[in-house]
C-alpha cells in the first residue's frame, strides 16, 4: 500500500482548478438565454408595467403565446421591437 502525501501547494492548485471549473459552468449557464420568457422577465428586462405589456399585446406590437393562462413572449420579438425591427 504506497502513501501519498497531499501538501498544501496541492490542496491550493485542487482549489484553483475548481474555482475555475465552477466560473466555467456560471457563464455558460448564464449565457444559455431562454427562447420564451414570462410576462414578469419581460417586466423586468424591458422596466415596464403589466398595463403596458397588455397594451403592447392588444396592439398587436408584441405577440405572445397563452398556455394555460400564461403569456409567454418570445425573446426575439422582443429585441425586434425594442430595435424597431418589423
Amino acid at each position: 500500500m504506497a502513501i501519498e502525501i497531499i501538501t498544501k501547494e496541492d490542496l491550493e492548485a485542487f482549489r484553483l482548478t475548481l474555482l475555475n471549473d465552477i466560473r466555467l459552468l456560471i457563464t455558460n449557464s448564464k449565457s444559455e438565454s431562454k427562447e420564451w420568457l414570462r410576462c414578469a422577465d419581460v417586466r423586468k428586462m424591458l422596466k415596464i408595467s403589466t398595463g403596458t405589456i397588455q397594451n403592447l399585446r392588444i396592439s398587436g406590437k408584441l405577440k405572445s403565446k397563452k398556455v394555460g393562462g400564461i403569456h409567454f413572449y418570445k425573446l426575439t420579438d422582443i429585441e425586434n421591437m425594442v430595435s424597431g425591427k418589423p
